[in-house]
C-alpha cells in the first residue's frame, strides 16, 4: 500500500511538472494597439504613454505592438482612412488624440475599445459619449478643459508685462471649434484687464510669417499661441523662432513649446494625462468595458518659464511670477 501511495504521488508530481512546463511553453499573448494622432512624429506626450505601458508590463517586440498612425496637419480626410485601417488590422484597442480622430475612430467601429488620450472639446456635446460619468458604448478617455484656461494665461501675461495693453492670439482656424472658443474666452477675459486682443488667424504653415508681420505692424506686446488642431504643433520650431526674432513674449498652450525654446506655457500636464490613458488601456485589455470607465478631466496643470528665452528677447520676469512657476528652465 505504501509503495502504491508513493507511486501515486510520483505520478501526480510528474503530471504537475508537465502541466507547468506546458503552460510555460504557451506563447505570450501579443496585444496590438492602434494610436491615432494629428502629429507627424512621436512627441513627449506619446512617449509618456509608451513608457507607462512599459511600466505596466507591456513590452514592444514581446507582448505589445503599437500601430502608430500620424495624420499630420491639413489632412482631415485621412482621419477616417487611418481609423478604418486600424479596424482592419483588428487591433485590441485604439488610442486617439483630438476630437476629429476620436470621431473618426467611433465612426469606424462600435466594437473595438477606444481611449481618447485627449479631446479638447466637450465629448458629450459632440455625441461621442453619453455622459462623463457613464460614457457607454465603446469609447472613454480624457478631455481637456482648454478654453477654461484662457483667462489664467492672460492674467499671467499681465503679471509678467503689467503695461501690456495689446495681446495677439495665434490660432489655427481650420481646426475644431476649440481654437475659436479659446480666442473668444481670451477676449472675454481681456475686458476687465484693459487688454485688446488681436486675432492672428492661420490656415497653413505659409501663413505664419504674415501673421507675425501683422502682430508687429499692429504693435502687439505679447502673444498667446493656441496649439489645437495640429498645425502649430507641427510647426513648433517655426512659431518659437518667429516669436523670438520679433522679440514678442509668448504664452503657449502646450509645455513642449517651452521645452523647445519658447517663453512660457500654462497647460494641463500632457504626459500625466497620457500616462493615465495607458492605465485605461491596461484596464480594458484586462476585461473592463470602456463604457464603464468615466471620462476624466485634467488633474494636474503646469506653469513653465524659460529664462533662456526671456534673456533672448531682453525680458526680465518679475519675481512674483517666477514664484508661481512649477518649472523654470535656466
Amino acid at each position: 500500500m505504501k509503495r502504491a501511495a508513493v507511486g501515486s504521488i510520483a505520478v501526480a508530481v510528474i503530471l504537475l511538472a508537465m502541466a507547468v512546463i506546458a503552460e510555460a511553453q504557451q506563447p505570450e499573448k501579443v496585444y496590438r494597439i492602434g494610436y491615432l494622432t494629428g502629429r507627424t512624429n512621436i512627441g513627449p506626450n506619446d512617449e509618456a504613454f509608451r513608457r507607462a505601458l512599459r511600466d505596466l508590463g507591456y513590452i514592444e517586440g514581446r507582448n505589445l505592438v503599437i500601430e502608430w498612425r500620424f495624420v499630420g496637419p491639413n489632412n482631415p480626410d485621412r482621419n477616417s482612412e487611418f481609423a478604418v485601417e486600424l479596424v482592419r488590422l483588428k487591433v485590441d484597442c485604439i488610442v486617439t488624440v483630438g476630437l476629429g480622430l476620436s470621431r473618426a475612430a467611433k465612426q469606424a467601429t462600435n466594437t473595438i475599445p477606444i481611449v481618447m488620450a485627449n479631446v479638447s472639446d466637450d465629448p458629450v456635446r459632440n455625441k461621442l459619449i453619453d455622459s462623463l460619468a457613464r460614457p457607454g458604448g465603446n469609447i472613454t478617455g480624457f478631455t481637456d478643459i482648454a478654453h477654461d484656461l484662457a483667462g489664467k494665461r492672460l492674467e499671467l501675461i499681465k503679471e509678467t508685462l503689467p503695461k501690456a495693453s495689446r495681446v495677439a492670439v495665434l490660432w489655427y482656424s481650420a481646426s475644431s471649434i476649440v481654437a475659436a472658443r479659446q480666442l473668444q474666452e481670451t477676449e472675454i477675459a481681456a475686458r476687465p484687464l484693459g487688454v485688446r486682443i488681436q486675432s492672428l488667424e492661420v490656415r497653413s504653415s505659409e501663413d505664419f510669417d504674415h501673421a507675425f508681420q501683422m502682430a508687429s505692424k499692429q504693435r502687439a506686446e505679447a502673444l498667446i499661441a493656441v496649439s489645437f488642431g495640429g498645425l502649430l504643433n507641427n510647426n513648433q520650431q517655426k512659431v518659437v523662432s518667429l516669436a523670438t526674432n520679433n522679440r514678442l513674449p509668448a504664452m503657449y498652450t502646450l509645455s513642449e513649446f517651452v521645452e523647445g525654446g519658447g517663453l512660457m506655457s500654462y497647460a494641463p500636464d500632457g504626459p500625466d494625462r497620457n500616462r493615465r490613458a495607458a492605465g485605461y488601456v491596461d484596464k480594458i485589455l484586462k476585461g473592463t468595458k470602456p463604457g464603464d470607465l468615466p471620462v476624466q478631466q485634467p488633474t494636474k496643470f503646469e506653469f513653465i518659464i524659460n529664462l533662456k528665452a526671456a534673456k533672448q528677447i531682453g525680458l526680465t520676469i518679475p519675481q512674483s511670477v517666477l514664484y508661481q512657476a512649477d518649472k523654470v528652465i535656466k
